[in-house]
Parts: structure tokens; C-alpha cells; sequence
């Protein structure tokens, strides 16, 4: 397990500011579309189209915001990112009809993209001589903050009634405004040297978006344990159904214990981008044991199914361990917030596409669709030491093109 609290002082207050939020972002997970269709009484089918809306705003927004966090006080555009978030959140109340519904989740999106980049550069600053660790501690933190969250909505949903479900969503803005008071104790994150540099370099960075493309593609895995394992286990397994929970449950339970440690070997784009191949074939041979739970022994099931969670669950460690690294070590450090944003159009995208290719694939075409999103993973894990490699080693000489300046730390530890 990793240490439960990080040095005092700034690294502190951020992991305490990301437990808070993370917290109403259980919240919102576990129960936020069912308050719209069960709360609200909007069309499920307009609660799925407002929400793609709000996925493909929220992709414009994080590059602006990042730009923005590099060029003024990252904690102050970090800040405002929260605040908008909360308001954003108790709009939902008044949320009665399809477009006061799109302007809410647009706004509560954007803000959410937008708060991820303009974190960037607040890591970058408090996160120590390695922010890719920090950021490792966080994700483990954000697993904790997001189980308690679902612990709580678990009471809405189980209740049903309009006021349980509008309760649910006061105490999602409340944790999102609690998260920005806690912030604010930190001390003003002013642009560096270079003020930002060039405005969008991070999107004529031919090499970054490269990256940032494969990423994408291998976010897709983050999909699996919650749309395609719940549906194939209920659908096409003998499994008993408490399975859905369990396989999260250990799934979250690992990320939390074992997030910093996978790290801990990952100091270079290199070792970053050998950790994504590792994750490929977890993520194909995970897939391929859940493929072969069908049509077996309730016994069987269950086994071949936890077995899938925790190989599959030691390759999102892998995954994300590699994406910090590759992520802050190169990017240039006074444009952290935009390259942060970049980066996360990959995910993003995986965010929008991902449901309905796992869908297709593994419940419309059944076990040949595992094997297909199985070797989609593996490939595209072994297409990233050959990318970093077009990147060019830390510190040589780069490219035509814009120039990446990779952090000291990273380039001693190269």
C-alpha cells in the first residue's frame, strides 16, 4: 500500500482537494443519469444524446483551458474550473426539459475537461521531483474518493424517490465546491519561463498528438470492466450477478494499492512506452479469458472472470503508470496545461467511441469480438516503443518540428 498521506504542505492540500471532488464525482457516476430520467423524467434516449453533446464540447475545452492555466495562475484557472463545475451541477435542478438539460451537462463537462488540463501545470509545480508519481498517488486517491461516492449514492438509488435523487445532486455540487475551498489554500501557480510559449504548440506537435492518438486507442480498455464485463456477464455467462460489483471491487481495491507501486520503475518515455506493451497483452490475454467465461459452469464463470479482472486490472496499471510518464516527460514544462489538454483528447475520445465499439463487438459478435478488442490493445501497446522512439531520445536533438523540452528530472533519470 502506499503511504496514506503525502508530505505536508502543497502535495497535501491537492490530494485533499481531489478526495473531496472525486467523492461528488462518485457520486454523479453511480447515480447522475438516473436522477435525469428518474428525477427529471427526461427520455432516456435524450439523456444519451445531450451527454454525447457535452462529450464532444468537453474536447474543444481542455486545450483552451490548458493554454490558459500556462499563461495565467494555474490554481486560479483550476479554481474557477470547480466553481463552474458546482454550478453547473445544481442547474441539473432546474434541468426539466432537453435543452436547459444540454447547457447543464455541456457546462458541467467542459468544466470537468477543462479542470483536468489546468491540473497540470499545479502538479507540475507541487508534485515534487517526480510529478509522475504524485499524479499515480492521485489516481489512487481518486479510486478511494470515487468508491465512497458510490457507497453514498448507493442510498438514493436504493431509496428511488425525487427528493433522494436531488439530495444526491446538492451533494455533488457541495463536494465540488468544498474541493475548490481547499484548493485555494494553495499559493498562486505563476507562469513560468516562456509564459505558455507559442501559442497551440501542443496541437503542431506531430510527435505528441502521435502519442497522443495511441493512447486514445488503449483508453479504450477503461470501458471494459464497466460497459462490456457487466453486459457479457449478465447476458452470455452462468456467473452469479454479484459478480458486476465484485469485479469492480477488486478492480478498484488493486488500482488503490498498487498504483503508485507500478510506477515506481516507469522514469523515461521509454520505460513509459515498454509499460503500454506490457499492458497490450494483459489486455489480450485478459480478453481472452473473458471470452472463454461463456457457456462454462457457474463455478467456471466466476473464476475465469475474476481471473480477467486482475490481469486485466494489472494492465491498467501499466497503462496509466505509462501514460504520466510519457505525458509530463514530454512536455515542454511552461506549457504543461496545453499539452496536458492534448492528451487528453485520446481518452476523451475513448470516453465517446468506446461503449458502442465494446458493445458491437463483444455483445453484437460475441467471443470473436474479444478476440478482436484483444488484439486491438496488444497492437496498438506494441505501436508505442516505436512512436517514442520517433519522438527521439530525451535530450538528443530533435526532429524538424515544434521542439519538446523534456523536465531535468526526467532527463537525468533517462
Amino acid at each position: 500500500m502506499p503511504r496514506l498521506l503525502p508530505e505536508a504542505g502543497p502535495q497535501r492540500v491537492v490530494a485533499a482537494s481531489n478526495l473531496v471532488q472525486t467523492m461528488g464525482s462518485g457520486l454523479y457516476l453511480t447515480a447522475g443519469v438516473l436522477y435525469f430520467t428518474e428525477a427529471a423524467h427526461l427520455p432516456a434516449g435524450q439523456v444519451g444524446l445531450g451527454l454525447g453533446i457535452a462529450g464532444l464540447l468537453a474536447l474543444a475545452v481542455g486545450v483552451a483551458a490548458g493554454r490558459l492555466a500556462d499563461t495565467r495562475d494555474a490554481r486560479g484557472v483550476y479554481t474557477a474550473t470547480l466553481a463552474v463545475r458546482a454550478l453547473a451541477t445544481l442547474a441539473f435542478l432546474a434541468a426539466d426539459s432537453f435543452w436547459p438539460f444540454v447547457l447543464a451537462v455541456c457546462a458541467a463537462a467542459g468544466a470537468q475537461a477543462a479542470g483536468l488540463a489546468a491540473r497540470g501545470p499545479v502538479i507540475r509545480r507541487y508534485g515534487g521531483e517526480r510529478p509522475q508519481e504524485f499524479r499515480a498517488y492521485l489516481r489512487a486517491v481518486t479510486n478511494v474518493g470515487v468508491s465512497f461516492g458510490a457507497l453514498l449514492a448507493g442510498w438514493a438509488v436504493q431509496t428511488g424517490t425525487p427528493a433522494a435523487y436531488r439530495l444526491l445532486v446538492l451533494g455533488t455540487a457541495a463536494a465540488f465546491a468544498a474541493s475548490a475551498a481547499v484548493i485555494l489554500l494553495l499559493p498562486p501557480v505563476t507562469p513560468g519561463p516562456g509564459g505558455g510559449g507559442p501559442r497551440w504548440i501542443a496541437l503542431r506537435d506531430r510527435r505528441y498528438l502521435l502519442l497522443t492518438a495511441i493512447d486514445g486507442v488503449m483508453a479504450i480498455q477503461f470501458k471494459v470492466l464497466t460497459v462490456a464485463v457487466p453486459l457479457w456477464l449478465v447476458a452470455a455467462t452462468a456467473a452469479p450477478r454479484w459478480l458486476v460489483a465484485g469485479s469492480m471491487l477488486v478492480n478498484t481495491a488493486l488500482v488503490v494499492g498498487c498504483q503508485v507501486r507500478a510506477g515506481r520503475g516507469i522514469t523515461s518515455p521509454v520505460a513509459g512506452a515498454r509499460a503500454y506493451r506490457r499492458a497490450g497483452v494483459a489486455f489480450q490475454l485478459s480478453c481472452a479469458l473473458f471470452s472463454l467465461s461463456a457457456g462454462t459452469p457457474a463455478w467456471a464463470a466466476a473464476a475465469l472472470v475474476l481471473t480477467a479482472v486482475v490481469i486485466h486490472t494489472v494492465g491498467e496499471l501499466w497503462h496509466a503508470a505509462g501514460g504520466f510518464e510519457i505525458s509530463f516527460a514530454l512536455a515542454p514544462e511552461h506549457a504543461t496545461g496545453q499539452y496536458q489538454g492534448v492528451f487528453g483528447l485520446g481518452a476523451g475520445l475513448a470516453e465517446a467511441v468506446g461503449p458502442g465499439l465494446l458493445i458491437a463487438l463483444c455483445l453484437t459478435w460475441g467471443r470473436p469480438g474479444w478476440y478482436v478488442v484483444g488484439a486491438l490493445l496488444a497492437l496498438t501497446g506494441l505501436a508505442a516503443p516505436l512512436a517514442v522512439r520517433l519522438t527521439g531520445r530525451p535530450g538528443a536533438a530533435a526532429p524538424p518540428g515544434p521542439a519538446v523540452v523534456v523536465p531535468t528530472a526526467a532527463r537525468v533519470r533517462a
